[in-house]
């Protein structure tokens, strides 16, 4: 599935080798990952029947064909000729050895090939016969009727040639090095310290409705989480199991002492996961190691058995298992090296009842610090770590915990301060410990009633409602802190755009109503929602739908050739004409690229069998019409919206553009309702506030300010950015694109075409709970109950 080309070759043994001034000229080109595909591939496998075919399944990572294949059987023989290529004149070995990240192999019995096939023909998918399995006992490759590799099997378990090598252990040295004492300001500052925040909304936060707690918290959206934590992701119904995911790594403790340095990463991954809400006892690790060259220095050999003997010990300790891991020893350039890394990443199952978000929540509440003791090694009292986590979970469980954070190796004030950062919410503290030090075994946990005593909770202080962290009697302003936390990466990272607000053009709110039921009753209306090349959205949808009563079908759009094009459109066009609703969902169609987004799914609604469907359904049979994201893009693209017809754009034609930060954003925004007219807005109040997430590259609405007023007068402005107060804003933190006349969502003159970019679809119980507002917008409710 996917075609292979030369960007994959290599790329394994590259990772592996030791760079130099050359390395651009001589090493291999990184894969290229090929996103829709990858989600076809989601969509494929999401195929329970076909599932329960597969009997072995491997990605082509590392090796491409020879290993991903080779590994499936004892005994194969590969055509190299039927392997999908990305273009002509590829050989033998490239053929064989490309890694690209969109490929999976699978093996089936024989009789299930056409099945396997024709499934994926319809997740628009190319899947071709590559293999067979014998019972020969060796691996053949043929190309072009040569066999170019024939080997044992018995020779490749052998693993090949043995190596040895002597190993030296450098005596461990885990103490803190004396540093300059430095301000909490500065060490807020600090590289390791600093808000990635303008990092993180560059990746997607809420596709799949399933994220409990949001990457950037509180009424702000500022305070990460320790844990990841998302829920199982299901087309019907509702669900609190969750996973939760974390990581550890430190790499000047690593530096010092590779042993330490392991042992904490576990620690911490596994400590973040237990503040987070999730259970000790229910984790599992996964490992990954990046050493320098090793070469023939037995010291250099002794980094990375170090390292395994920490991770060792302290899994043994904690009776916790590790069920996979990655190593790449390739960490050298020059006279450059890594640090001795070994990254834990810890996951475990729960619910998302229990997940509990850092910022702390209320003013007048205690704040106590839990903290494990070091033995004389400086190794953590593990056996203390366990109760400790236990009585933490049944302390959450039980509602006994507002908000709880692991200080980790920022250390307690950092933590503190993050805390505070998201609801604005200050803290008045008193301590003895060093407040900048690495603190990978203490917990702050913000409550109001009593801990439980196996805690042995210290208080330290209680939160106040002034925007101030003091310590120790010397007070920080809230601003001034975040100010540091933010301005290092600010600049590579960027989470404002850099550009002067402009004007704001007022809005009046539009009160009339339109007819809010259809001519004719119909239970349950259908929807059709196609899924095109790319999009992302089209599972949340349909859930959306469904829960409202109306029966959803998703309809995959395929165009891997032209009878697959010409037999898609008919479908959809035929499909379009028997629905009550045409959904278009969000996602980055065709990848959104080149010049501008929505451009696939545009063509295709104005192919003449597609818009005449499309008309007769608005025109003719009284359906409705609604574009999220990526659909907005495509409905004002074709003039659905704001004109109720498709036409050609011209110069007073509104459009959306790149947002003013000039990247994607993945953020919650409030939207205000500005008219109800719309039968999608029918079941809402002018001036309801809601609490969406956005996640766009190109959501920028732009229009002249007379075609603004225009719209304004009809009450085609359906939404608007708005900041907790309800009122509309071009300030970027309220109207993160920088959309003129802070315009989130309009429709056509009908009122029966909704576009928006705010994603209402990626709403439901326990999502994003760490973000204030109401985030149920009834646009699905009232768009089914338009014809009830």
């Amino acid at each position: 599935m996917g075609g292979t080309g030369r960007d994959g070759v290599g790329g394994a043994t590259g990772s592996s080798k030791e760079h130099d001034d050359t390395a651009l000229e001589n090493s291999a080109e990184v894969q290229k990952g090929d996103a829709p595909t990858e989600r076809k591939i989601q969509r494929l496998f999401r195929n329970s029947e076909l599932t329960k075919k597969i009997k072995i399944c491997n990605d082509f990572g590392a090796g491409g064909v020879s290993v991903a294949i080779g590994e499936i059987a004892p005994s194969l023989v590969i055509n190299l000729d039927a392997v999908p290529k990305k273009y002509d004149g590829l050989d033998g070995t490239e053929l064989a050895i490309s890694e690209s990240q969109e490929r999976m192999a699978v093996c089936v019995e024989r009789n299930e090939i056409d099945y396997f096939i024709a499934e994926a023909d319809k997740e628009n998918l190319e899947c071709v016969h590559v293999a067979d399995v014998t019972d020969s006992g060796r691996l053949i490759m043929n190309w072009r009727g040569m066999t170019i590799v024939d080997l044992s099997r018995e020779f490749l378990d052998t693993n090949g040639v043995q190596l040895s090598a002597t190993i030296k252990v450098a005596k461990a040295d885990a103490s803190d090095p004396a540093l300059d004492k430095v301000s909490l300001s500065e060490h807020l500052a600090s590289l390791n310290v600093a808000s990635e925040k303008g990092l993180g909304e560059r990746f997607d936060g809420s596709v799949g409705a399933g994220t409990v707690l949001w990457p950037f918290g509180g009424s702000q959206q500022i305070t990460p989480p320790d844990a990841m934590v998302a829920k199982m992701p299901l087309l019907e119904g509702q669900t609190n199991s969750c996973t939760y995911m974390s990581w550890g790594f430190d790499p000047y403790l690593s530096s010092r002492s590779p042993f330490h340095g392991a042992v904490d990463a576990i620690t911490e991954s596994v400590c973040k996961i237990v503040a987070a809400g999730g259970r000790l006892r229910d984790i599992r690790l996964t490992l990954q190691e990046y050493f320098p060259k090793l070469g023939q220095d037995p010291s250099r050999w002794g980094l990375p058995l170090a390292s395994l003997l920490g991770a060792w010990h302290a899994q043994h300790s904690l009776r916790l298992a590790a069920i996979g891991g990655k190593d790449s020893m390739s960490g050298s350039f020059n006279e450059l090296d890594v640090p001795p890394t070994l990254v834990s990443f810890a996951l475990a199952p729960g619910f998302a009842s229990h997940a509990r978000s850092p910022e702390f929540k209320l003013a007048g509440s205690t704040i106590s610090l839990v903290k494990i003791e070091r033995d004389r090694d400086l190794l953590p009292d593990f056996e203390a770590l366990k109760t400790i986590a236990e009585a933490i979970h049944q302390a959450n469980a039980q509602g006994d915990i507002v908000s709880m954070h692991h200080a980790g190796s920022p250390g307690i004030g950092a933590g503190l301060a993050k805390m505070c950062f998201g609801n604005l919410i200050g803290a008045d503290i008193r301590t003895d410990e060093d407040i900048t030090a690495s603190a990978t075994l203490c917990f702050i946990i913000e409550h109001s009633d009593a801990l439980p005593p196996e805690l042995k909770a210290l208080k330290i202080g209680t939160t106040v409602s002034e925007p101030k962290l003091t310590i120790n009697g010397e007070s920080h302003t809230l601003c001034e802190l975040q100010a540091a936390w933010q301005g290092t990466l600010e600049p590579i990272y960027p989470t404002l755009p850099g550009i002067p607000e402009t004007r704001m053009i007022e809005v009046p709110l539009f009160t009339t109503c339109m007819r809010d039921h259809s001519s004719s009753a119909i239970t349950p209306p259908r929807v059709i929602i196609p899924a095109f090349p790319g999009t992302n959205s089209e599972y949340d949808s349909a859930k959306a739908f469904r829960e409202a009563g109306a029966q959803a079908e998703i309809l995959v759009f395929r165009n891997l050739t032209t009878q697959h094009i010409e037999e898609s459109v008919k479908q959809l066009a035929e499909a379009i004409s028997q629905s009550q609703i045409l959904m278009l969902p969000g996602g980055f169609s065709a990848g959104d690229e080149p010049d501008g987004s929505a451009k696939f799914i545009a063509t295709v609604i104005r192919n003449p069998r597609v818009a005449d469907a499309v008309m007769d359904l608005i025109k003719n049979r009284d359906g409705l019409i609604l574009g999220i994201c990526n659909g907005f893009q495509a409905l004002i693209k074709t003039g659905l919206v704001p004109y109720g017809e498709i036409r050609d754009p011209d110069a007073d034609s509104p459009t959306l553009v790149h947002n003013d930060i000039n990247r994607h954003i993945s953020c919650y925004a409030t939207t205000r309702v500005v008219s109800t007219q719309s039968p999608w807005m029918a079941l809402g109040q002018v001036g309801d506030l809601h609490a969406v997430p956005l996640s766009h590259g190109e959501g920028k609405f732009m229009a002249s300010e007379a075609m603004v007023k225009q719209l304004a007068v009809k009450g085609q402005i359906a939404t608007q950015y708005c900041d907790a107060a309800g009122k509309p804003s071009m300030d970027p933190r309220f109207n993160p694109n920088g959309s003129v006349a802070a315009i989130e969502g309009i429709t056509s003159p009908c009122g029966r075409v909704l576009g928006k970019m705010g994603h209402s679809e990626r709403a439901g119980k326990q999502v994003a709970k760490n973000i204030h507002g109401d985030k149920l917008q009834p646009v699905f409710k009232a768009g089914v109950g338009y014809f009830s």
